[in-house]
Order: structure tokens, then C-alpha cells, then sequence
């Protein structure tokens, strides 16, 4: 499922600025980032900016299945109709003026209503205090933002209910709203409309009732921010997707192996192994499958050679069984290099085995495991260049520079799509130049950019500029290429 947002964040407005809104985007984009949406980010945006970029979310919006928009900054109400301010709004002449110098909300809601997506979300933090009521002689009873029009499968949240204001978090990173957002936007397994809840209850309590948040909503269908993987995968059950809840159970052969993989010590996941036969697998469960995978990829990465054999001879070892038991083995492998025994996404990929185990991708055969694991991974993918698992080639661009020995030339760069994705691992060396380096044949240099970037080496084009057919290279140590993560 496609999912597009497009956030912006106004807050160097040339009277009243406010001092939240830019990190309140920033922060919300790199949220949102993680839970699988390409995301448009804007900060104090002009009327133009503000513009063009919802002409970009528009032509985005007719591919995507899911839109949201998040707004911060400051918002009014006109005429009863809501008007977000960009940071050249002409406000000192009167509403009239801020009418044609600020993007309508409406506008925003009619390009998500006719762009053809399921659902579109439209999160506003923009009803704070205005600082010009006075000076256009308002009533009390147009502070705040105006009730909408909902179309169908929309939601639209704002920070505060009808006639209130929002506080901008004084002293604070964020609005209190974004605040009490952030807190709950991630709770796995939680509805929208439960998570607006916990969002409103929060606000509640930090604002001492002040400020109480509101949404409308004609959504016809259950929207999750935050699947956790047993929500979201059920093929498998729950212990063999989260195998820390494993119960060994003595009567199962399976069970006796699984418990014998576990088991630190190479004779015994040796024996393990030796039990690993077509006739043995053709008599396990699918969930205990799974559970072997894992624990067979555990093993080889733990340098038990009988393991290690058994993935690079993949084929070979399960030769005479069924497809229905072979892919959850293999299942089990491909998932065990990204998720912990909590089913979570591993904050260092197990990266063992690697090379071996996704060489495994040019098999026809086994094309459905790695479709199973792409899947795992969607919501994940801002942390890869190219998604694991999907069959994309890829190429590499490495620009060489002649130093002090022109056999062994030092990588300068590693570009992928014109974009240089050579960086230190430690962030805080960000703006530094490498200080040593470490020599590679061009096969060594090319497997350690195959599994760091988590691609096959099978999908990857090597292109070298600068040195023609090098054979040795230079590349800077501790750094790497990588995805840096939020």
C-alpha cells in the first residue's frame, strides 16, 4: 500500500513567529517515514512554496492507496472557512488580504477527496492564538478554526475543538499537541480513532483541560499507523514470528532440534543438523519450519559449519520436499536476518550469512520467500536503499582518486542514483574527512558493499570512475554506506 504525506511546518511568520512548528514537521516526517510513507516536508513555506508542494502531494495522491497532510503553524478562521498561513500571509491590512495570501484548507480537502486514495488523514496543529484579532475586530466567537466538511474515508484532526486555541509548548521541541501526537502516533496494534483518544487524554492532562484536541471522521474502514508484524503477517503463528515465547514441548521431534540450535555449542547443533532430512522436514508443522529457519541461519552466523552448508546447499539439502514445507524454512532464514526474538526489526541486521543466504534470490523456486520478506519489511523501508527481497538491480557508482599508489587507489565516493551514500558510521564525524583507510581486492570491497547495503551481490552493477579496471582499493574505515536511520 502506497502511502503520501505531505507535512509542513511554518513558524518565521514576521509578526507573532512561533518557535515549534518547524521541529513539529521535521519530527512528524521522520515518524512517518518509519511507518512506510514517502513524505513531502516543507518548513516556513511561502504561499508559492505552499503552492507547488501541494501540486506535488496532488500528483503523488493519484498513485497512493493512503494521503495525510499535517499542518503546523498559524491557522484561522474567515468567514467560516479555515485559512493556513504561509510565512508571507498579508495580515496587517485586514482578513480580506490573509483570504488571498494563504492556502484554504478546503483546497487541501477537495485534492485528497478527488485524487482516488481509500483514506486520506488531514492533521492540523494551526489554531493557535491569533494575533491579529484585535486588529480586525473580531468576536470571541471566531477564535479557533471553523468546523469542515468531511468527505467519505476522511479524517480531520485538529489540535483544539471549535472556538479554542492551541499552545505553541513554551520552553518545549514541540506544540503540545505534536507533543501528545508523537507520544502515541507509534502504539502497535492501535486504531486511529483509539489513538486520537490517547492523544486528546494526554493533551488533556498537559494543558491542565485548557486545551481539549477534536477530530471528524467518515472513515468506513480500520487505519493502523503501527502494525506489529503478528498483526500483520498471518501465515505464521505469533510464537514462531516472536520465538523468545517459544515452549519446547518434548513430544515433537521438531521441538527437540529447535531446542538443540539454541544451544551455544557446535557438536550440539552439529547433531541438530544431521536430523535436518527431506523425510524429517516433510513431517514438521509450517510454525516449526519457520522456527527451524531462524535458528539454522542463528547457527551458520554463529560459525557452525554444518548450518552454514545447509543454506549455501539449499536446494540440495531439501531436495524431494514439497514447496509447502521448503518455503517456510526459508521463510524462517530471510526473516531471522531482520527480526528479534520479539519479532522487531533489529536495530544491527544479522548479517552473518548474508552473501550465502539471499544468493539464494536467483532461484525461481524460492521467488515466494523473498516476496514473503519484502512484505515483512514495507513499512520498513526508509531504512534500505532498495527494498530486501524485491528483485531490482541496482547500480554502483564508486569514484576512485589516485593517491599516493595508483594500484590502490582510494574510494572517494559511492554514489547510487547520482546520490553519494558514503558516510562515517559514527554521525557525530559527519563533516570530517576519513582519516585511515583499509585495503580491498575489488571481490573483498564488492561483498562488503553487497551486504552493507543489503542487496545481493547478484543485483548489483559495479561501475568504477576515475581508475579503469581496478583490482585493489582504498576505502575509508569506519564508514559506511549503509542507511542512516532517524
Amino acid at each position: 500500500m502506497k502511502r503520501v504525506a505531505l507535512v509542513i511546518g511554518n513558524a518565521a511568520y514576521s509578526e507573532r513567529p512561533l518557535a515549534n512548528p518547524c521541529n513539529d514537521a521535521n519530527d512528524v516526517a521522520n515518524v512517518l517515514r518509519q511507518f512506510g510513507f514517502d513524505v513531502l516536508e516543507h518548513k516556513d513555506a511561502t504561499l508559492e512554496a505552499m503552492g507547488r508542494a501541494l501540486e506535488a502531494f496532488r500528483e503523488e495522491l493519484y498513485t497512493a492507496d493512503l494521503g495525510l497532510f499535517f499542518f503546523a503553524g498559524h491557522g484561522v478562521q474567515i468567514d467560516d472557512k479555515n485559512y493556513l498561513l504561509a510565512t508571507d500571509t498579508r495580515t496587517k491590512k485586514g482578513e480580506i488580504d490573509v483570504k488571498y495570501s494563504s492556502m484554504k484548507l478546503d483546497e487541501v480537502i477537495e485534492s485528497m477527496e478527488k485524487s482516488g486514495t481509500h483514506t486520506n488523514l488531514v492533521i492540523l496543529d494551526a489554531c493557535r492564538d491569533n494575533p491579529w484579532e484585535r486588529r480586525w475586530h473580531r468576536s470571541s466567537g471566531t477564535r479557533g478554526l471553523a468546523s469542515v466538511y468531511v468527505p467519505q474515508g476522511t479524517l480531520i484532526a485538529f489540535a483544539t475543538s471549535p472556538g479554542q486555541t492551541a499552545a505553541d509548548g513554551e520552553g518545549k521541541r514541540n506544540g503540545e499537541y505534536t507533543s501528545a501526537l508523537l507520544q502515541h502516533i507509534g502504539a502497535p496494534d492501535c486504531t486511529i480513532e483509539a489513538m486520537f483518544k490517547r492523544v486528546r487524554n494526554t493533551l488533556s492532562v498537559a494543558t491542565e483541560g485548557k486545551q481539549i484536541s477534536w477530530e471528524h471522521t467518515s472513515l468506513a474502514s480500520e487505519f493502523y499507523f503501527n502494525r506489529s508484524i503478528g498483526s500483520r503477517i498471518d501465515e505464521y503463528s505469533t510464537t514462531a514470528l516472536k520465538d523468545a515465547l517459544f515452549e519446547y514441548d518434548a513430544s515433537r521431534p521438531s521441538h527437540a532440534v529447535i531446542r538443540a540450535l539454541k544451544v551455544l555449542t557446535w557438536s550440539t547443533q552439529e547433531r541438530a543438523m544431521m536430523k535436518l532430512v527431506p523425510e524429517f522436514i516433510e513431517k514438521c508443522h509450517k510454525n516449526n519450519l519457520f522456527l527451524l529457519g531462524r535458528n539454522i541461519y542463528q547457527a551458520a552466523c554463529g560459525h557452525e559449519r554444518t548450518a552454514a552448508r545447509f543454506i549455501s546447499d539449499f536446494s540440495g539439502k531439501t531436495r524431494g520436499v514439497s514447496e509447502k514445507k521448503r518455503k517456510p524454512l526459508l521463510d524462517g532464514m530471510l526473516f531471522e536476518v531482520f527480526f528479534d526474538s520479539r519479532g522487531k526489526l533489529r536495530q544491527d541486521f544479522k548479517l552473518g550469512c548474508f552473501s550465502e543466504l539471499f544468493s539464494l534470490q536467483q532461484y525461481e523456486s524460492n521467488a515466494s520467500s523473498f516476496e514473503f520478506i519484502a512484505e515483512c519489511l514495507l513499512p520498513y523501508a526508509h531504512r534500505f536503499h532498495a527494498l530486501p527481497g524485491k528483485n531490482v538491480e541496482v547500480v554502483v557508482d564508486v569514484v576512485l582518486e589516485v593517491r599516493d599508489d595508483p594500484k590502490r587507489p582510494h574510494v572517494a565516493r559511492i554514489c547510487i542514483a547520482s546520490g553519494n551514500v558514503l558516510r562515517p558510521e559514527d554521525e557525530d564525524d559527519e563533516n570530517q574527512e576519513p582519516q585511515r583507510f583499509s585495503k580491498y581486492s575489488i571481490e573483498d570491497f564488492e561483498a562488503r558493499i553487497s551486504s552493507e547495503l543489503m542487496i545481493p551481490h547478484h543485483l548489483l552493477s559495479f561501475s568504477y570512475c576515475g581508475v579503469k579496471n581496478p583490482s585493489k582499493v582504498q576505502t575509508p574505515s569506519y564508514w559506511t554506506v549503509s542507511k542512516q536511520t532517524d
